[in-house]
């Protein structure tokens, strides 16, 4: 698989990065509450427990591996400013104790029985979303994010929770196999910041000739930056910061 082709996967699958932003602490997690988990696999991870709290060490359990799902054990969880704010509780309620981390890169070490897309040793990559019903217009459409029975978001949900931990659980059609030529810890931010700025200029057919402008050299701006002049884009930047224009001419800019 390609760098092309994966990203062209990522946007099928992880486009509905803002509505998780929006719909994280009120959707229907169809992986059920923690309590039904009693019996699933032990995880450890970084939780907040309260509004003003600071992460901290943190025990629970993923459900079991059903005959779609897949268990990734966890090496690699990027740092979104999403996973930031939605800790601090500034986007709304917050259903507490929260995991964030929705950048996952992992190795699979189990495969439920009805799995044909992944096997056990694979580099696996898992995004904002982790499960929908995949059976309304919305979900047959590829736009599960909104699924009328309410897609389960990687974590801030009830019993849902992120990539700051040890292993998680998801169904086979939400995960990415990483192509051999990814080095795992780069694809991590793929997930999220490398999806959101490719999406949109796949969207908009940015080809050789056109001009594009970054809004600012930061997490995204720089894969923008990357994307456009691959795309044959000239592309200007606006930053604030002088220091940083050394390395966007180094990029292309």
């Amino acid at each position: 698989m390609t760098t092309s082709h994966f990203l062209k996967t990522l946007r099928r699958f992880f486009l509905p990065l803002f509505a998780f932003l929006i719909l994280a602490g009120t959707a229907q997690a169809h992986n059920g509450p923690a309590a039904d988990h009693q019996d699933g696999i032990a995880a450890k991870g970084y939780a907040v427990m309260k509004p003003g709290g600071i992460f901290e060490p943190f025990e629970f359990k993923r459900r079991p591996v059903g005959d779609d799902d897949i268990l990734i054990e966890i090496l690699y969880s990027g740092i979104c400013h999403s996973d930031i704010h939605k800790a601090r509780g500034e986007w709304g309620k917050v259903n507490y104790p929260i995991v964030p981390g929705h950048e996952i890169v992992g190795r699979v070490v189990k495969v439920g029985k009805n799995v044909t897309k992944f096997r056990a040793g694979d580099i696996a990559g898992v995004g904002c979303m982790i499960d929908s019903c995949g059976k309304c217009v919305f979900c047959l459409a590829g736009k599960e994010q909104y699924c009328l029975a309410g897609a389960t978001f990687t974590y801030g949900q009830p019993g849902v929770f992120g990539g700051y931990s040890t292993n998680i659980v998801v169904t086979q059609r939400f995960a990415l196999k990483i192509p051999d030529g990814i080095p795992p810890e780069q694809a991590a931010p793929l997930l999220c910041a490398g999806v959101t700025t490719y999406s949109p200029m796949k969207a908009l057919n940015i080809r050789k000739g056109q001009k594009v402008g970054i809004a600012g050299l930061g997490g995204l701006g720089h894969m923008a930056l990357q994307y456009a002049k691959v795309m044959g884009a000239e592309v200007t930047v606006f930053e604030i910061t002088d220091s940083k224009i050394a390395t966007a001419r180094k990029l292309g800019a």
